[in-house]
């Protein structure tokens, strides 16, 4: 338990180094400056420097990328999450 916590307090300094918020209702963390979406499910089964890789991936900046265990979202969720995300 007491590696498991400290693992997860080490993912959520990172996220938080980068700018990450968490939302609620959609149990994902976002960043708004570089339109990144993480699902928790993610966060939680990616490794440090994974997680820390996929934050650091440059995109344009055009469309929210999302990084999820499942793939892309469907496209009906997708606009949902990126109107609500602004």
């Amino acid at each position: 338990m007491k590696i498991e916590s400290r693992t997860l307090d080490t993912k959520q300094h990172i996220l938080d180094k980068y700018g990450f918020a968490y939302n609620f209702d959609r149990r994902v963390y976002f960043n708004r400056k570089s339109k990144k979406i993480i699902s928790v499910q993610y966060a939680q089964d990616k490794d440090e420097k994974t997680l820390e890789s996929a934050i650091r991936d440059e995109t344009d900046g055009k469309e929210w990328k999302f990084y999820l265990n499942s793939g892309e979202p469907p496209e009906e969720v997708r606009r949902e999450i990126e109107a609500a995300l602004g």
